[in-house]
């Protein structure tokens, strides 16, 4: 009698371990991270299609979006999107002979290095040339908005096409691909 009582307990201490921890790990998927699967070539090549990454869900609930963060967002076609945020509210965005400029100043962006430098082998620019104006009609990117651009220019679905983007659609940032292992790492 005593051994029956015996394994029933352990089985309920079992029962009960599995479901804290299935319950933390909801509760820090939904809250905390979220994995995410890079869908296509648009980040290319900082990230790769079929990268896994982490998105870190609570970092905008406490701050704002940077420039260059690589962020996670609900897109207007029900997909979400990772892209890198160009603009901030108060940017000017403008680009001209393949060149970014904030507000004027001219923009260094060494996640492109390897792309124009195949594009400079080729013909023609990586960015076609715009400013917010045309793409928006607007001076400077409003409060509560970002514009983002795909690192890949050329295969990109990004700001140029759906226009500026809510902070308040952004899932959250994310540095880190967990999969594949040979790429597991923090991204610039």
């Amino acid at each position: 009698m005593e051994q029956v009582k015996k394994e029933k307990n352990e089985v309920w201490e079992w029962g009960k371990a599995i479901f804290i921890a299935v319950a933390v790990a909801g509760i820090l998927r939904v809250f905390l991270f979220a994995p995410i699967v890079v869908d296509g070539e648009s980040m290319m090549p900082t990230l790769e299609n079929g990268d896994r990454m982490l998105v870190n869900k609570i970092g905008y609930s406490i701050g704002k979006p940077d420039r260059y963060d690589i962020v996670v967002f609900h897109a207007p076609d029900d997909k979400d999107y990772i892209k890198r945020v160009i603009g901030i509210p108060g940017d000017h965005i403008a680009y001209e002979d393949d060149q970014l400029y904030i507000n004027g100043k001219a923009q260094d962006e060494p996640y492109l290095t390897s792309l124009k430098e195949q594009q400079n082998a080729g013909s023609g620019n990586l960015t076609t040339d715009f400013t917010l104006e045309q793409l928006t009609e607007l001076k400077v990117i409003p409060d509560g908005y970002v514009f983002v651009l795909g690192d890949n220019r050329k295969k990109s679905t990004d700001s140029r096409i759906i226009g500026l983007v809510p902070i308040q659609d952004i899932v959250g940032n994310t540095k880190y691909v967990f999969w594949p292992l040979s790429d597991m790492g923090f991204v610039e």
